[in-house]
């Protein structure tokens, strides 16, 4: 039987904490930040955390990451 692989891209995009959640950075903060109010640029800086089904189909993409090892 051969291997499960590891869905590289998702593998860069998410980040499985020691608990096992999910998280995520936010995107649209690489250029033209000045028209972009210092607020959203706060609010995009903090990322966020994938739950519920999304976080399932997530999981399925990366399957030799588990909690605690990235």
């Amino acid at each position: 039987m051969p291997k499960i692989k590891t869905n590289k891209t998702a593998a860069k995009r998410f980040k499985i904490t020691g608990k096992g959640k999910l998280l995520y950075c936010s995107t649209r903060l690489n250029h033209l930040m000045l028209k972009k109010r210092s607020s959203r640029r706060r609010r995009l800086m903090m990322g966020g955390q994938v739950v519920g089904g999304e976080a399932r189909k997530v999981r399925r993409l990366i399957p030799g990451v588990s909690a605690g090892v990235r």
